[in-house]
């Protein structure tokens, strides 16, 4: 890619693959790419799923729980970009099925604290390796270092975008 930000090279083409579009503007939008990316990964997902018949984002539901323990509905729709009414359904369908767990908040009864069961903390291991599998070719495409560099980037770009976002106080 030879072009700016203000003028894109419009001959960008992916490099290594004749087959595909050229994406000219396309080319440098991050929103484009990582959509790309995560279309590809995502029906990965959604296939490698669809033995547990659960809803899309029980997966990512159970793991923050999982890593923060009495945590509310509100923070688990923030921190994992989910739609509140989806996450509702999400945990009421865990629930039923006894993989995670409603009580109250100690510190504010007006609020739900969640809980995997063992058998949630069971089963959010298994769909790990399935999800852990889908990304084997990208992990397997990149070193360690070059792993851990990505994380870092998209970290990075979360924080700035976020950071931009927040209500001025």
């Amino acid at each position: 890619m030879t072009g700016t930000a203000d003028e894109p090279d419009k001959g960008a083409e992916v490099s290594g693959n004749e087959d595909r579009m050229v994406l000219g503007l396309m080319a440098t939008r991050i929103g484009f790419r990582l959509r790309m990316l995560q279309t590809l990964l995502g029906a990965r997902v959604v296939n490698g799923f669809a033995p547990y018949k659960l809803r899309p984002g029980a997966f990512t539901t159970m793991a923050l729980i999982a890593a923060n323990p009495g945590c509310s509905q509100v923070d688990l729709a923030r921190e994992g970009g989910l739609d509140k009414s989806a996450l509702v359904a999400i945990v009421d369908e865990l629930e039923q099925r006894g993989l995670a767990i409603r009580g109250r908040s100690a510190k504010d009864r007006r609020r739900n604290s969640l809980f995997l069961t063992p058998d949630g903390e069971k089963l959010m291991k298994e769909m790990y390796r399935v999800a852990h599998d889908t990304e084997r070719t990208i992990r397997e495409g990149f070193s360690p270092e070059e792993i851990t560099q990505f994380f870092g980037l998209l970290e990075r770009a979360y924080q700035i975008v976020a950071r931009e976002d927040l209500p001025a106080s």
